[in-house]
């Protein structure tokens, strides 16, 4: 069995076809919705939005035919679980059918069954529009803790399902960097994945685990219109799994500007707030550039095998790659110790 087919079963499967006006007959018929519609992008599911009035909008999504039902159930049950422990996060509210349920399955003769979902449409601006700043990354950094709490004591019988983009499997892509052109790069992505296996792999079974988001990347992250230093949205569930909490810091870390005199400034900055809230472990700090850099590789190689292989989606595929080449190249200017110690002086602590 090939690397590809091992995890990520709905990466190598196309986003399903599905139009506009079967979306707005199931908003309607299913949901209650007379909406006007719109389609909105997606890595594996089909997504609309849904235009009901001049406030009201939402999302329906209809899920991968590759898509585990059991998985797409974790991320209802997720958003619903956060929604009553932690109102005030900004994440979407599942809107449950005429009939109150939170999921329908859409089942036509001839093709495999699909969850349809609704989701509230949250407003505001992407993250990756709007110029970063300290405050900004502060506050992506204490959401970030305090959706952390939120999930703490989640638990779903689907959420130790594999993921390719889970940091702890990192290692199953390394047959995926044949799909990067350059040999210089893929010798660069090839160097980081080494040290994921020797210094941070080994460690990930001893740290604390739970359910996480495993996705803040720009794309998924909304700021206030009027004051961008706000986080207005957190979206996305789609790559929800359960791995080390470290990783979740990781992986919003991963996608601050690293152009600053010390390429970890940016993330430094996520990492101060988020350990404010949730005090980062000595083992954690010691490993958090080794898996920062470990989800750079994971973006420039699994979006550079599903660009090959859908290039109809290039474009939305590797949305991502020219920040995480950037930040590869800066992060190979630096050590270990030199990350490490930038980390521990953010966080105000000794090691």
């Amino acid at each position: 069995m090939n690397t590809a087919h091992k995890i990520g079963t709905s990466l190598a499967t196309s986003v399903p076809v599905f139009s506009a006006d079967e979306a707005g007959s199931i908003a309607r018929d299913i949901f209650g919705l007379d909406a006007t519609v719109d389609e909105l992008s997606g890595e594996r599911d089909r997504n609309f939005h849904l235009h009901v009035t001049e406030t009201e909008h939402y999302v329906l999504k209809v899920s991968n035919p590759a898509e585990d039902p059991q998985v797409t159930n974790l991320q209802t049950e997720a958003l619903l679980h956060i929604a009553s422990a932690d109102p005030s996060l900004p994440v979407p509210r599942v809107l449950k059918t005429r009939d109150g349920k939170t999921e329908w399955v859409l089942d036509r003769p001839g093709e495999v069954p699909r969850i349809v979902r609704v989701l509230t449409f949250l407003h505001g601006e992407p993250l990756h529009r709007v110029t970063s700043s300290a405050a900004l990354r502060r506050n992506l950094g204490y959401h970030l803790a305090h959706l952390d709490l939120a999930l703490k004591d989640f638990f779903h019988p689907a959420a130790n399902h594999e993921l390719m983009w889970d940091l702890k499997h990192a290692s199953r892509i390394r047959d995926l960097l044949i799909h990067i052109p350059d040999a210089e790069q893929r010798r660069l992505a090839e160097r980081f994945l080494d040290n994921f296996e020797t210094h941070a792999s080994p460690m990930l079974p001893r740290l604390r685990a739970q359910v996480i988001h495993n996705d803040l990347n720009p794309h998924n992250v909304l700021v206030r219109g009027h004051d961008s230093d706000q986080v207005a949205g957190i979206i996305d569930f789609g790559d929800m799994v359960h791995a080390p909490l470290v990783n979740n810091l990781a992986v919003a870390a991963a996608y601050q500007p690293t152009s600053y005199d010390h390429p970890m400034s940016g993330a430094a900055d996520l990492a101060a707030a988020y350990n404010e809230i949730i005090p980062l472990e000595s083992a954690e700090i010691d490993i958090l550039f080794d898996l920062i850099a470990t989800r750079m590789v994971l973006t420039v190689g699994i979006s550079g095998w599903r660009a090959a292989r859908y290039p109809e989606n290039r474009d939305y595929i590797l949305r991502n790659n020219p920040r995480a080449w950037a930040g590869l190249r800066r992060l190979d200017q630096i050590s270990r110790s030199e990350a490490q110690d930038h980390f521990y002086r953010a966080c105000q602590r000794d090691h």
